[in-house]
């Protein structure tokens, strides 16, 4: 299984070099946001690109406890890092739109927290972006196979980036891999997160297990309620996956 994986890895070491080389820009990054699949990209690329990657810790109402394993991840695999706390900016925008909103008798309370959350989100990836074209660098995306089947990531948020190195890693491969490559077991144990909110889990938003998104993929049965979630999601979600639509007039 060692050997697997380190033949894998070694793999998309060698092709993250390739996408540099191939779209001739000088590095990597990726936004750290103290989860387990950004640490995991943070390994990779800093293998990559020893000299010319960076890790963006980027908070927004974040918990201290994510912001720490963060730093963590960042000290431990090596990798140049940067800090910015966009917190303000996000809360100045919300407040702006909110009151915009609200003068046209058009805000939805109900809608509040999945708009919040997607903000920060797309806020992040603006200023992820922002550095990369600073520094000539590819912004490297964090989405493993079980949240890009799901649709579970932002649109123009955590879902844009212009390679995915971990996309084709189902979940219980990403925990392989980083306890394969001795990231920090304060990351690799704790509940998946994206942070969007406080006590905010992956599993309970969806309303799946990836155990049984990852047994769905890999083709083993599973629960017959899973099942039925996983391919609404599926379904619900496939606007992310594909480029704008355009008509077409030639008609």
């Amino acid at each position: 299984m060692k050997d697997i994986i380190d033949k894998k890895v070694e793999y998309i070491v060698n092709w993250l070099r390739e996408q540099v080389k191939n779209t001739k820009t000088n590095g990597l990054l990726v936004g750290v946001s103290g989860g387990i699949d950004s640490a995991l990209v943070a390994y990779l690329i800093k293998a990559a690109c020893p000299n010319n990657s960076m890790g963006v810790i980027l908070p927004i109402n974040s918990s201290e406890d994510d912001v720490k394993d963060a730093k963590i991840v960042v000290k431990e695999c090596g990798i140049s890092s940067i800090t910015i706390d966009l917190t303000e900016q996000h809360n100045m925008i919300l407040k702006k739109v909110i009151k915009e909103l609200k003068e046209k008798n058009k805000f939805d309370d109900d809608n509040l927290r999945n708009m919040d959350a997607n903000l920060r989100a797309r806020l992040r990836m603006s200023t992820l972006y922002a550095i990369a074209n600073n520094l000539n660098y590819l912004v490297v995306g964090t989405d493993n196979a079980s949240e890009i089947y799901t649709g579970y990531f932002t649109k123009h948020g955590d879902g844009a980036a212009d390679i995915l190195p971990i996309g084709s890693l189902k979940k219980y491969e990403v925990y392989e891999w980083a306890k394969h490559l001795d990231i920090s077991r304060r990351v690799i144990e704790k509940v998946p997160s994206a942070g969007l909110w406080e006590g905010q889990t992956d599993e309970e938003e969806m309303g799946v297990s990836y155990k049984s998104i990852d047994d769905y993929l890999d083709g083993k049965p599973i629960d017959e309620k899973d099942e039925k979630i996983i391919k609404n999601l599926y379904e619900i979600s496939k606007h992310k996956r594909e480029r704008p639509p355009i008509p077409n007039i030639n008609i």
